[in-house]
């Protein structure tokens, strides 16, 4: 009889070891915390990868103290200068203190429930300091919505890991728009401003043209200028040489000179329908009736 309960306690000691050796050592990822219980209360936080001991009596809850992304619900807020802006953020995070997480929140779907009214407050004080021209702008270095959020990120993660245990990583915003009630008379506005740029432009180009074409008409007129008085100036060197050369012929024979120059306006008085009456002693009658002898 004792040989047989022997037998039996041996190995249920035996697995008992076991099971206290099982109880007792834990392992450690690199990517999760442990948090060590006694009977429900929090005793102390492991955080370095490998294997740990701790009494059989007490529990080990683990938590992944990896990044994790919340994407609260778009919502609108109101500017400095009165514009209303539909907002979508996210939000990186990650459990930082194991033990005070667990004394506030409990769980990630809790704690995000507290990151919303955090991010959602903070956005709603940062976007209330600022006009809409320096959150939303073509111009960088006009724009101060990075500064915004980095300053947004550092104040709601010392509040979150103050109350929380959560290490707030960064916040940033995914999307910006406008409240669908607001965005017609916006799109007017744009339009009205990008009409005045239009216009402006336009009137600048007429002033350009204009001043374009009042400087080719001057130098039209000066290069018309300068080629009359050379035109005038050829055409009188002309006349001079053409005058030299007909009192040249005349004094070497008058009398052909002036038989030629009587043809010539002869050729441009007479033609076949011209009836002239010439009295008997008109020198133009002899010369035509007797040629150059005949007038003489």
């Amino acid at each position: 009889m004792i040989d047989t309960m022997l037998r039996y306690k041996i190995p249920l000691g035996v697995a008992a070891g076991l099971a206290a050796l099982w109880l007792t050592f834990l392992t450690v990822r690199e990517t999760e915390s442990v948090l060590v219980t006694q009977f429900g209360r929090p005793l102390y936080v492991i955080t370095e990868a490998g294997l740990h001991w701790k009494w059989p009596f007490q529990s080990a809850a683990r938590f992944d103290r990896r990044l994790r992304i919340y994407n609260p619900r778009p919502s609108e807020f109101l500017t400095r200068d009165k514009k209303n802006l539909v907002i979508e953020s996210y939000v990186a995070w990650k459990i930082e203190d194991p033990k005070r997480f667990v004394e506030t929140v409990s769980d990630p779907a809790s704690a995000e429930m507290r990151l919303h009214d955090i991010v959602w407050s903070g956005l709603s004080a940062a976007l209330g300091n600022h006009d809409m021209e320096s959150i939303v702008s073509t111009n960088l270095q006009a724009t101060k919505t990075g500064l915004m959020l980095d300053r947004l990120t550092e104040v709601t993660g010392k509040a979150a890991l103050r109350q929380y245990g959560i290490a707030v990583v960064d916040v940033r915003i995914k999307r910006l728009n406008l409240p669908e009630q607001n965005k017609q008379s916006v799109y007017a506005r744009m339009r009205a401003e990008r009409e005045r740029i239009a216009r402006q432009y336009r009137a600048e180009g007429e002033e350009q043209a204009l001043s374009i074409r009042a400087d080719a008409d001057r130098q039209k007129e000066e290069m018309l200028s300068v080629a009359y008085r050379q035109a005038e100036k050829v055409k009188g060197e002309g006349d001079a040489e053409a005058t030299r050369v007909y009192s040249q012929a005349y004094s070497r024979n008058p009398r052909f000179y002036n038989l030629l120059r009587t043809l010539e306006s002869y050729k441009k008085i007479f033609d076949d329908k011209t009836t002239a009456i010439l009295s008997s002693d008109s020198e133009l009658l002899k010369v035509m009736m007797r040629g150059e002898g005949g007038a003489r």
